[in-house]
């Protein structure tokens, strides 16, 4: 393995820890890698609550959900890293949650729109994924290739997607970055949610999303925040 992999998979396993410490991730959820060295193929977990996950428990998957490397059992949701990476070449990680803060906006007809700053991260409004408009009834999980590749459509060129009754998903250019975008995501839905109880929000206009957004795209901040949330360890 190069050196430049088992950096990339050790600050995996970062991700993972700090997600679930920050209540983005529970027993539940995870968070995938592209591969470095091949951009048709990613990194992601056997299948194991986040907040317990080491390096040997990395598994490597190709844009199919196929196993390429590791022989532990896969989560099921693998898929929708795949459909996502496929879908997506400036992806560079992938983070599907049930944060409890946003999944409130999962099952109201209310839209998770900016309310601060860093909510600029999710987007203007992030698109709504409802599994039953093309599936019918199923168990809500995105189990196979066919309904990830509709999820992948239905977030686009979007850093944010809901999943109708189910959760979210949030995608960065770098794995920092898509943990920074979660966070944001968490933060919003929780600052949004109390803004309604008390009194009509004040949204970020279009233009203040996309200049917001951008001064939080990568660099110092990111690296200021994840630094801070890996702190925050044990």
């Amino acid at each position: 393995m190069s050196t430049i992999r088992a950096e990339m998979i050790a600050e995996l396993v970062t991700a993972n820890r700090v997600l679930a410490n920050e209540g983005v991730l529970d027993a539940f959820g995870h968070v995938s890698l592209r591969d470095p060295d091949d951009p048709n193929a990613f990194f992601l977990s056997r299948s194991r609550s986040p907040g317990q996950v080491s390096a040997e428990d990395i598994m490597r998957f190709d844009l199919n959900g196929e196993v390429l490397d590791g022989n532990q059992k896969p989560y099921l949701e693998r898929v929708i890293h795949a459909a996502v990476f496929a879908a997506r070449p400036d992806v560079t990680s992938v983070v599907h949650h049930h944060a409890e803060t946003v999944l409130p906006f999962a099952t109201a007809f209310v839209p998770l729109r900016p309310v601060f700053h860093l909510g600029a991260l999710g987007g203007l409004r992030p698109p709504v994924w409802d599994s039953a408009d093309e599936f019918g009834d199923t168990s809500l999980l995105v189990s196979d290739m066919e309904m990830a590749r509709s999820l992948a459509r239905c977030l686009g060129d979007k850093p944010t997607c809901l999943l109708a009754r189910h959760g979210a998903l949030c995608v960065g250019s770098s794995l920092r970055q898509a943990t920074f975008v979660s966070v944001c995501m968490r933060d919003n839905a929780k600052v949004l949610a109390q803004a309604l109880q008390i009194g009509t929000p004040s949204y970020l206009s279009e233009g203040e999303v996309a200049a917001a957004a951008a001064k939080h795209d990568g660099g110092a901040p990111v690296d200021r925040a994840w630094e801070y949330w890996v702190s925050r360890l044990d």
